[in-house]
């Protein structure tokens, strides 16, 4: 009797790791790709050597596409959040803690080593074969046995080219080349014809050049940032950090693909920052009290000690005016500047430090169910190849996660694995 051909999986990041575990389980024969020595590089670097392995909430509406946002849902939507969670605490023994203070979940051992050390052991007890320093060349499709079926033709450098039934692209995007990111999958996908989104850096930190605010660096607190005009309307709270070259922390990274894409006509995106949780109407009313108190004493209470006078130098105000003796001019500058303060960015950090990568793999090129190419019978995507990625959180796990399984299930499925 002849063997089956073999799954491979090409990537052994957290989609790939996870694609792996799936087809293997699945009972097909599978090889893990993986071009560094160890994989999962993502996973060891993300929540900071913690591991952010899910959000406790999903947010499909948060997610950014140029693709269509209701097949994005329906993605999402193939593996519950409350499944996933299940299937990391129950199958794989991984106890998952929620952080209160941001609602994200990571493993009760606090160790991303831990998550990505777990996967790959998974993977190679239900019978996966792992060759990592298996840099992928090329893959092309071959005729099977079947008028209609095809098999696969893996090229890998310094090795005999493997012959398998299905492909599974966990490769990545761009994002933190040095964990291995390269575009390989992006390169072999457009190779073979696949409609490829403009790809971009995404939840990268923004610059500044020239940079005025260097004598903040280090000031952490949490904002409300807009971008106006920007379509779906974009608004979120979170944590802002202050750098040596310009603006990090949650709700930038967040709002970063705003303005490394730009606005539709090619003009720059404005983001307008509001530094605390009050509003216009609460700061114009506390300033238009008047008293003996000063512009600097009233603003203390709510920004941090070398934050303070920034609004007043953005205001032209002086910060020891008396409250009583701020016109009306300035009271409505000061409040702009409190409430709505134009962030000063000019560049962005790029895919050096992006956490992910935008465009990608358009979603229209695959089944929703299977994540199975609709031009390429037997090759799947799953993970950050593919044209979405979601906000800070836990999320693009999520999506990573969702991918991984269909892609994985799929291929195993697949006539001849």
């Amino acid at each position: 009797m002849i063997a089956p051909l073999p799954v491979a999986v090409v990537g052994a990041g957290a989609a790939g790791l996870l694609a792996t575990l799936f087809a293997a389980r699945s009972g097909a024969p599978v090889v893990l790709l993986e071009r560094t020595t160890d994989g999962g590089r993502k996973i060891l670097i993300s929540g900071g050597g913690r591991c952010n392995i899910l959000p406790s909430v999903a947010q499909p509406a948060r997610y950014v596409t140029a693709s269509s946002p209701n097949t994005l849902r329906k993605i999402l939507m193939s593996w519950p959040l409350a499944e996933q969670r299940a299937f990391f605490e129950d199958e794989l023994g991984m106890p998952l803690v929620r952080e209160d203070e941001t609602g994200k979940l990571f493993p009760s051992s606090q160790r991303a080593r831990d998550v990505r050390d777990t996967l790959l052991a998974r993977a190679r007890e239900a019978g996966a074969r792992v060759w990592m320093g298996a840099k992928v060349t090329g893959l092309s499709p071959r005729a099977a046995e079947g008028p209609d079926s095809l098999s696969w033709l893996v090229t890998v450098e310094g090795a005999p080219p493997l012959r398998a039934a299905a492909v599974v692209l966990a490769t990545g995007g761009l994002s933190v080349p040095t964990t291995g990111s390269d575009g390989t999958g992006l390169a072999l996908a457009r190779a073979l014809s696949h409609q490829i989104h403009p790809t971009y850096p995404a939840l990268t930190p923004l610059t500044a050049h020239p940079y005025p605010h260097a004598a903040l660096a280090g000031i952490s607190l949490t904002v409300t940032l807009r971008a106006p005009g920007a379509k779906p309307p974009f608004e979120t709270s979170d944590g802002f950090l202050v750098t040596h070259r310009g603006w990090s922390g949650p709700a930038v990274l967040d709002a970063s693909h705003l303005a490394v894409r730009g606005r539709p006509d090619g003009s720059r995106q404005e983001l307008l920052v509001q530094w605390t949780r009050r509003g216009p109407e609460a700061w114009d009313a506390e300033l238009a009290a008047g008293g003996h108190a000063t512009v600097r004493s009233a603003l203390a209470p709510w920004l941090p000690r070398r934050l303070a006078d920034h609004p007043c130098t953005g205001a032209a105000v002086d910060p020891d005016t008396r409250l009583a003796h701020l016109r009306r001019e300035e009271r409505r500058a000061l409040v702009a500047a409190l409430t709505a303060y134009p962030l000063p960015w000019t560049g962005d950090e790029g895919y050096r430090k992006a956490e992910v990568t935008g465009g990608g793999v358009a979603l229209s090129e695959v089944d929703p169910r299977t994540l199975q190419s609709r031009r390429a019978p037997g090759l799947f995507f799953c993970g950050e190849i593919l044209d979405a990625f979601g906000p800070i959180g836990g999320h693009n796990f999520l999506w990573a996660w969702s991918t991984a399984r269909a892609a994985g299930l799929g291929a195993a499925a697949h006539p001849g694995s």
